[in-house]
């Protein structure tokens, strides 16, 4: 095992074993630890309210990692500057938005309160009042009329403060749904406010940074790649900088440049928490690139590798709900790789998680290794308890609504129902591939692939084939497309195309695993 591997096995032992779950409390506390001026982190500047250079520039650094969800580090830089400016309002304002992402949500609303109090300019004044109406909005994320309220305020703000580009990054994320967009859910409505960030402040990182996300989620990848490209190089020491790169190498197939962008940020995490002595389930962002590391190695089939990945970040504790839901990744390549018994273990860990929602996602989950078993009866129980759970939990269930729907539709054509279970997984299908974000690209992929296999299992050659062809369409750069078609081809007795679809499973997984059973036959 290489010594990199066995750097991942540390923290997350660490985490899993040394630490409790996290907790609000020690984020708190950690990011009050007092902090440097650091470099290669890119550049951000806002004039605020304070004659002091150096809280300036500490304010200056906090804004720099927010703008990349750096947000333990935004706190420190925030609490730097207030210790040097105990007035400094924009200061505690940074903190609402770091707090509320480490999942402090009391802190975050005393320090708006504290902000209220203190901001002392016109300028100042205006931000507070625009976040103040967005955390509203974030506290009723269904009263929509709270949301346009945010809006038109950035928007009266611009009005007075044109050429203030933080104004213009805020607008650009307001265009989401989601009152507490970050950027991640850029839309293509977004992309204007960006721009006009960027042409007021070329020198100023976060407007390629959020171009990167809106312009992925709205499938213009090259462009994603410009500006994920621009981002790394303006902020080559921020691990999310180099992530972000990597996301966009990997939808156009590069997908070896991909995993060494990955692993660059995993080098820049592991070697931060070892000087800053953090434990690693406060970092967000390392368990969700090491997620995507894991399954670029498994696209490439090196299963050794994303294996110790998988079962690593599948260990580690999370605050958030997202990423303890996407812990199912670790069930799913069990089930891709046969084990499903492994699998049904797994999923049993989630089904014991607390929130309902995990609980739910750990149920479907052991719903489908049971299937992978034949215990059909069985599998019908877990995704009756998941279901129930989700009713209990409406809020957030739709995370869970279509790998429920996709248990029910193999439930149906594997006992016999092809008629009603087919619709259903071709809805599926459809569904998986609209969703936005790196993380649902890829789980698209091996959602489509775990079609066709219960499909060619059932025999059902026909939703093998269409599952297949789906995969061509999703990503033709992908291995395990290419070794469903030739299994469908070989099926259908068609062998001119069953040694061509072979031949690219051999170029695509060329460095694949010596024993991958996918090419045993073929060496």
């Amino acid at each position: 095992m290489t010594a990199w591997l066995l750097v991942v096995f540390a923290l997350a032992q660490q985490a899993e074993h040394s630490h409790p779950p996290a907790s609000s409390a020690v984020a708190i506390e950690l990011g009050a630890r007092p902090t440097t001026i650091r470099t290669g982190i890119g550049s951000a500047h806002d004039t605020v309210g304070t004659t002091s250079k150096q809280a300036q520039a500490f304010y200056d650094q906090g804004l720099s990692y927010l703008h990349s969800y750096v947000w333990l580090e935004a706190a420190r830089s925030f609490n730097q500057a207030l210790r040097l400016d105990p007035k400094l309002a924009m200061a505690h304002l940074g903190l609402t938005i770091a707090y509320s992402e480490l999942n402090a949500a009391a802190a975050a609303h005393a320090a708006l309160d504290r902000a209220r109090a203190l901001a002392a300019t016109d300028h100042d004044r205006t931000h507070v009042d625009a976040r103040a109406l967005q955390m509203a909005a974030e506290d009723a994320p269904r009263d929509m009329a709270k949301l346009a309220a945010y809006r038109s305020a950035l928007d009266q703000a611009l009005a007075k403060y044109p050429a203030d580009e933080e104004l213009w990054l805020q607008r650009g994320q307001a265009e989401s749904p989601d009152p507490a967009e970050r950027g991640q859910g850029s839309t293509a409505a977004s992309i204007r406010f960006y721009e006009k960030a960027l042409a007021l402040a070329p020198a100023h990182f976060a407007a390629h940074h959020y171009l990167t996300h809106a312009h992925e989620n709205s499938g213009r990848i090259q462009e994603a790649l410009t500006s994920g490209a621009t981002y790394a190089r303006m902020a080559p020491g921020v691990p999310h900088a180099r992530h972000m790169l990597g996301h966009n190498l990997r939808r156009v197939g590069r997908i070896d440049e991909a995993i060494a962008e990955f692993r660059a940020a995993d080098a820049l995490e592991s070697a931060y928490f070892t000087a800053e002595k953090i434990p690693v389930e406060y970092d967000w962002h390392y368990h969700h690139n090491l997620d995507l590391l894991a399954t670029s190695y498994q696209y490439l089939g090196q299963m050794t590798k994303a294996e110790a990945l998988l079962k690593a970040s599948f260990a580690i504790p999370s605050t958030l709900l997202v990423q303890e839901f996407n812990k199912r990744e670790w069930p799913v390549f069990l089930l891709a790789r046969g084990r499903a018994r492994e699998a049904l273990d797994a999923a049993n860990v989630l089904a014991a998680h607390r929130s309902p929602v995990v609980s739910a996602t750990g149920h479907v989950m052991a719903g489908q290794a049971r299937l992978a078993l034949g215990q059909y009866q069985e599998a019908a129980d877990e995704a009756n308890a998941a279901l129930r759970l989700m009713r209990d939990s409406p809020g957030r269930a739709g995370l869970v609504a279509t790998p429920l729907q996709a248990l029910q539709g193999e439930f149906f054509v594997r006992t016999g129902r092809r008629e009603k279970g087919r619709p259903m997984l071709e809805e599926v299908a459809r569904k998986a591939r609209a969703a936005p974000g790196p993380d649902a690209w890829t789980q698209a992929l091996f959602t489509l692939e775990g079609i066709a296999r219960a499909a060619r299992e059932v025999g059902d050659w026909e939703l093998g084939g269409w599952a297949a062809r789906q995969m061509l369409d999703h990503d033709p750069n992908y291995a395990g497309t290419h070794y469903a078609l030739a299994l469908v081809a070989e099926h259908n007795g068609d062998g001119a195309i069953a040694r061509a679809e072979r031949a690219l499973v051999e170029k695509y997984w060329k460095n694949a695993d010596r024993d991958l059973p996918e090419l045993a036959a073929r060496r």
